[in-house]
C-alpha cells in the first residue's frame, strides 16, 4: 500500500514538459517557468533526411524518408522518457518554419497529435512574452511545416543528383545547392564585369573663388554652352586634357559670375527598425561582424541574459524575421522613452509605420529590444564585449526609428564664366531628430550665401585626371541585400549561403575582404550554366521561394511544387549526364615558383585546415610529387623580442589572426595585434595596431595615439 500510495503522490506532481532547441534557450526558461514545468533541450532537429542516400521516393509522389539524425538516440530516449512521466507537453521550438519543422518531428516520435495545442510560439523570452505564449497554445502550423519540407526536398534532389554528376565530370568531393548555386552566379557575374571592365579617362575641373567679404567657395564644372558634362554622375564628357585645358582657357579668360543660389529645407524620414538582413548588412559596416556571428550573438541576446534585480531574460525579439512591424505596447514603451530622454520635439505626433518590401511572414516583429528601459550602458557590465555592441547598435536603431524627422537644407550656387557652368552645392542640418541617435552618415557642407549676379574672384584652378573604375566586389552584407532583393533565400538561410561557399572553396576573399569567386569557383558556375542554366538563374531561384511562400500561406500544395520543379528539372539532368564532357579541375593558383623536389609549378592549394602551398604534381600518376609548405605572409616589420626574423600573419586552430616570429620555435614572439616597427614614446614598448581604425596603441604600458596626460582622448 505504501508503494502504490507514493506513486499516486508522484503522478499528482507530475510536470509540463517543454522542449526547446537549444540548451541555453532551456536554462532561461527553466528559470522563467518556475518548477510546475521541466525544460528540456532537442539540440536542434531530430529527425531529417539520411546524409548516405536521396531519401525521397519520387515515384510516390516526394515521400521523404526521415530517420532519427546520428548521435541523437540518447536526446530521442530522453525525451521519451519525460514525455511519459509528464502531465503534459509543450513543443516551443523557434517561431519560423525550422521551429515548426522540429516540433513537428518531436510530435511524430513523442505520439502527440499535431491538431492538440502542443505549439508554444515565444516571439521575446521574458516573463511577458512567455505567459502570453502560454497563454496562447495552438496546434503546429502544418502548412509552414510543408513549405519547410518543400524546400529540404527540392534542396536535397537538387544536391544528390547534380553533385555526383560534378564529381565525375570535374572534381569529387565538389557540391551543387539549388540557392548557392544562384548566389555564386551572382558573385562570378560580377567578376567577369570587373575582368572585361576597359577604364575610361575624365577629367574633373575644380575653382576656388572668394567673394568682396572673403567668403571662400569651391566650384565644380559641370556645363558646357548649357549642355551637362557629366555622365553617369561623372565627368566623362571632359575625356582628355586638351579638352580640360580648353575649358580652364575660357574660364580664366571670362569673368565669374553667380548665376543662382538657392537653398531648400526638407526632412529624412528615420531608418526603419531592423530586420535580419538589414541587421547583418549593418553589424558587418559598423562592428566588422560576419553574418554568421551576428546570428550567433543575437541568438544569445535572444536565448537570455542573467540582468541583476531582473533575472534571466531575452533582451531582443526573435532575430530572424522579414517583418519591420512593431507591437503596439512596444509602440507606446519607446514613445515614452523618447519623450522623457530627448524631450518632445523629438517625438512625433504619431508613431512611424514601416511596410517590408518584401512578403513578409508578419506573426514576427522586427528585431528590437524587449524593453527599451534597458539602457546598453546600464547593463554593459553584463553583456560579453559583442553581445553589448550588438544590442547597442540595436537598441538605438528601434529607438531612433520612432523618432521626429530631421530637418536638412540643401544649398546649390550655380556660376558661369562664359559658356562653362560650375556648381557648387551643400547640406546644412537645422534639426537632428532621430540622427542625434542613430548616425545619418550626412556630411555637413556649408556653402556661403551669394546674390545672382554677383562677381567672384578666382584664385585657383586646379584640373584632376581620373579613369572610371569598375564596379567593386560584393562585401558580405552587401551580397545579402542582393539576395533579398532577388528574392532569393529568406532570414533564416543568408549567413549559410555564405558559409558554404566559403566552405566548400568556391569563394574567397581579396585584400580589401571582399568576395572574390575562386578558379574552381568559376569553374563549377559555369558548368552549371552549361548544363543547368534554371539552377543558377536568379529569377527561377526566387520564383521557387515565392511558390515556397504560397505553401506556407496554403495557396499551394506542397507535393505539386516539387512536381512541377521536378518535372522540368529531370529532363536537363538526363541532357547533362550525356552530353557534359569532363573537365579538369584546376589545382591551385600558381605562385609563379617551381617544386624543389620535381620541378612542377607551385599552386596555392586549400585544405581543412586553411591555405599553404603545395606542388601542382600531387595528383600526377607518374611524380605524386608531395611537397609542401606553409604560405609565409610577410608584414614587413622586424620581429621585436630577437630582432632577427620577420614578423608573419598566421592563423589560428580556430582561424582567428595572429601574429609570430618567422623563427619560430628558436624566437616564440606572437601578438594577436598587428605589430609595427615603432618603439611607445614613454616606455619603449612595441607600437601595434588595434581596432577597426587601426589606432596605434603600446603593447606594454597601453600608451594611445592621440592620448593626452590627464586622461582626456582626443581621438
Amino acid at each position: 500500500m505504501a508503494v502504490k500510495k507514493e506513486k499516486k503522490s508522484k503522478k499528482g506532481k507530475r510536470k509540463t514538459l517543454v522542449i526547446v532547441e537549444s540548451p541555453s534557450k532551456a536554462k532561461t526558461l527553466t528559470k522563467l517557468l518556475g518548477r510546475n514545468y521541466e525544460v528540456k533541450a532537442s539540440v536542434g532537429h531530430v529527425r531529417d533526411l539520411p546524409k548516405s542516400r536521396l531519401a525521397v521516393d519520387i515515384e510516390n509522389n516526394f515521400q521523404p524518408d526521415y530517420i532519427v539524425v546520428r548521435g541523437k538516440g540518447p536526446v530521442v530516449k530522453e525525451l521519451k522518457k519525460r514525455a511519459s512521466e509528464s502531465s503534459k507537453v509543450i513543443l516551443a521550438s523557434d517561431p519560423d518554419r525550422e521551429g515548426e519543422a522540429i516540433a513537428w518531428h518531436l510530435a511524430e516520435i513523442l505520439g502527440i497529435s499535431a491538431e492538440s495545442p502542443c505549439r508554444m510560439r515565444m516571439y521575446e523570452i521574458t516573463p511577458k512574452g512567455v505567459k502570453e505564449a502560454l497563454g496562447s497554445l495552438s496546434s503546429i502550423d502544418m502548412n509552414k511545416v510543408y513549405a519547410q519540407q518543400a524546400r529540404r526536398i527540392m534542396d536535397r534532389l537538387v544536391g544528390y543528383t547534380i553533385s555526383p554528376l560534378l564529381w565525375r565530370k570535374i572534381k569529387w568531393g565538389l557540391s551543387a545547392g539549388r540557392v548557392q548555386s544562384a548566389a555564386l552566379k551572382i558573385i562570378c557575374d560580377r567578376e567577369r564585369v570587373i575582368e572585361d571592365f576597359v577604364p575610361q579617362e575624365y577629367w574633373n575641373i575644380s575653382v576656388e573663388a572668394q567673394k568682396e567679404n572673403g567668403a571662400l567657395f569651391n566650384l565644380k564644372v559641370e556645363k558646357k554652352e548649357g549642355k551637362t558634362l557629366l555622365k553617369e554622375g561623372k565627368t566623362l564628357l571632359i575625356d582628355s586634357e586638351k579638352a580640360a585645358d580648353e575649358i580652364i582657357g575660357h574660364i580664366r579668360s571670362n569673368p565669374l559670375i553667380v548665376k543662382n543660389f538657392t537653398s531648400k529645407e526638407g526632412t529624412r524620414k528615420p531608418l526603419a527598425p531592423f530586420k535580419t538582413s538589414t541587421l547583418q548588412q549593418e553589424a558587418a559596416r559598423r562592428l566588422k561582424f560576419s553574418p554568421r556571428k551576428t546570428m550567433s550573438v543575437a541568438q544569445e541576446l535572444y536565448e537570455g541574459v542573467e540582468i541583476p534585480g531582473r533575472g534571466v531574460m531575452g533582451l531582443i525579439t526573435y532575430m530572424r524575421t522579414d517583418s519591420l512591424r512593431v507591437s503596439p505596447m512596444a509602440i507606446e514603451d519607446v514613445r515614452s522613452f523618447i519623450g522623457g530622454a530627448f524631450g518632445q520635439e523629438y517625438l512625433p505626433e504619431k508613431p512611424n509605420n514601416f511596410e517590408s518590401k518584401v512578403r513578409s511572414q508578419d506573426a514576427h516583429e522586427a528585431i528590437r529590444p524587449t524593453d527599451v528601459k534597458l539602457l546598453p550602458a546600464e547593463i554593459k557590465q553584463y553583456l560579453s564585449r559583442d553581445q553589448y555592441r550588438l544590442y547597442e547598435l540595436i537598441w538605438k536603431r528601434f529607438v531612433a526609428s520612432q523618432m521626429s524627422p530631421s530637418i536638412v537644407a540643401r544649398v546649390t550656387l550655380e556660376a558661369e564664366a562664359g559658356n562653362i557652368g560650375l556648381k557648387q552645392s551643400g547640406v546644412k542640418v537645422i534639426f537632428d531628430g532621430w540622427s542625434k541617435l542613430w548616425p545619418s552618415d550626412l556630411q555637413e557642407a556649408l556653402v556661403p550665401e551669394a546674390s545672382p549676379g554677383e562677381k567672384l574672384e578666382i584664385l585657383s584652378v586646379d584640373k584632376e585626371q581620373k579613369f572610371t573604375a569598375p564596379p567593386s566586389r560584393y562585401t558580405e552584407s552587401g551580397l545579402i541585400k542582393v539576395l533579398e532583393d532577388k528574392g532569393i533565400g529568406r532570414p533564416s538561410t543568408y549567413a549559410t549561403i555564405l558559409q558554404t561557399l566559403s566552405d566548400r572553396r568556391y569563394v574567397g576573399k581579396d585584400e580589401e575582404k571582399k568576395l572574390k569567386p575562386t578558379d574552381l569557383g568559376k569553374l563549377v558556375n559555369g558548368f552549371l550554366e552549361n548544363h543547368f542554366p534554371e539552377i543558377v538563374d536568379v529569377g527561377f531561384t526566387a520564383k521557387m521561394e515565392e511558390e515556397l511562400d504560397e505553401i506556407e500561406s496554403s495557396e499551394r500544395k506542397w507535393d505539386e511544387v516539387i512536381g512541377e520543379f521536378w518535372s522540368a528539372f529531370e529532363p536537363t539532368l538526363r541532357t547533362a549526364e550525356k552530353n557534359a564532357e569532363k573537365i579538369s579541375a584546376p589545382q591551385g593558383e600558381p605562385i609563379g615558383e617551381n617544386c624543389p623536389l620535381c620541378g612542377s609549378p607551385l599552386v596555392k592549394r586549400y585544405s581543412r585546415y586553411g591555405e599553404f602551398i603545395g606542388c601542382s604534381a600531387y595528383s600526377d600518376p607518374e611524380k605524386k610529387c608531395t611537397y609542401s609548405r606553409p604560405i609565409v605572409d610577410k608584414i614587413g616589420v622586424t620581429c621585436p623580442k630577437c630582432g632577427q626574423g620577420e614578423v608573419i600573419r598566421r592563423k589560428g586552430k580556430r582561424g582567428r589572426t595572429f601574429y609570430g616570429c618567422s623563427r619560430y620555435p628558436e624566437c616564440d614572439y606572437a601578438s594577436w595585434y598587428e605589430p609595427t616597427n615603432e618603439r611607445c614614446p614613454e616606455c619603449g614598448g612595441v607600437i601595434v595596431l588595434k581596432g577597426a581604425k587601426r589606432t596605434k596603441v603600446c603593447e606594454s604600458c597601453g600608451w594611445k595615439e592621440g592620448k593626452v596626460k590627464d586622461g582626456s582622448n582626443e581621438d
